[in-house]
């Protein structure tokens, strides 16, 4: 739920559906949504930002991401955001969490 809102704020334009909303309400306090919201927020802002000005990644994570599905499609992809393929491990760790969650 949680990533469900970030990827919603992330989209342009962001957007938040009434049903997530009171799913999120369900689970949280209008202060730990606020805070939640906020991170989100910051993190967005930081990476246009960033991209302004085209400040790079200094590589202190390269190749270390966690991909995640969009939109409870239970299709994994197969490549990475650069358009390598992805390991076999990295997809079983995705399949794994898709199973989970």
């Amino acid at each position: 739920m949680v990533l469900q809102l970030a990827m919603a704020l992330t989209r342009t334009p962001s957007e938040v559906s009434d049903d997530l909303f009171a799913a999120l309400r369900f689970e949280f306090s209008e202060r730990e949504l606020v805070e939640l919201s906020s991170a989100i927020a910051w993190e967005n802002y930081r990476a246009r930002f960033n991209r302004t000005f085209a400040i790079e990644s200094e590589g202190f994570s390269e190749d270390q991401f966690c991909p995640l599905l969009e939109g409870g499609d239970a299709t994994l992809k197969q490549t990475r955001q650069d358009g390598f393929p992805l390991n076999s491990a990295t997809l079983d760790i995705q399949k794994s969490l898709s199973d989970w969650g």
